[in-house]
């Protein structure tokens, strides 16, 4: 069923740099882990304007981490062929641990102390090995991904107050947050240009 609802309005932020060369994995990395979660911050809030509860903030950081999630296996597949193997598998890691800090920060000052980077990277991984299953066409998740992505976010939100939660999220949230990223990709993770061969001493 069709909802009505706008459209979420999220710019993203620094992925140009005022230097030319190539980046450090560090540096693109930060970039898009920055904009990974100012994605997912942007899509909660809109949600909430469009009246949809969150109930606690426990509950809220949930949504957030499926939210994510999502973001991190979008990432993944669309650097899939811009970089080999093992420089793919290295951004990927640094961009979750950025995003694991984050994370850490966020709850701590939520919550106080407590142990909060390793539950969040066991969700991204276990979401990983499930987003596997799913098939891509044209560099886009099908139906199944995004119903299963929307089901996460139901389900972490654990209220019988929003009955078009899941609508909404395949409908509205997730097709944007499927064009942030691919354009996230296409400023930041492009493959560095091959360094010229060293001449031989002679």
């Amino acid at each position: 069923m069709a909802i009505i609802s706008s459209r979420p309005q999220i710019a993203l932020v620094k992925t140009r740099w005022r230097k030319k060369g190539p980046r450090t994995l560090a540096e693109r990395a930060g970039v898009i882990g920055a904009n990974v979660w100012k994605i997912a911050l942007e899509i909660f809030k809109h949600m909430e304007k469009e009246g949809f509860r969150f109930g606690s903030d426990r509950l809220s950081t949930d949504v957030i981490a499926e939210l994510i999630a999502f973001q991190v296996q979008l990432l993944d597949r669309a650097v899939y062929g811009r970089l080999e193997q093992a420089g793919r598998a290295a951004l990927i890691g640094e961009v979750v641990r950025h995003l694991a800090a984050t994370m850490e920060n966020n709850q701590q000052d939520l919550f106080g102390p407590g142990e909060y980077r390793q539950p969040f990277i066991d969700l991204l991984n276990a979401r990983s090995s499930e987003y596997a299953g799913f098939e891509y066409r044209d560099g886009e998740p099908g139906y199944p991904c995004l119903r299963f992505f929307a089901a996460k976010v139901a389900d972490a939100m654990a209220s019988g107050d929003n009955k078009w939660v899941v609508e909404q999220v395949m409908e509205i949230e997730a097709p944007e947050m499927v064009r942030l990223v691919r354009k996230l990709v296409e400023q930041t993770a492009a493959a560095e240009p091959p360094a010229p061969p060293r001449a031989r001493p002679g």
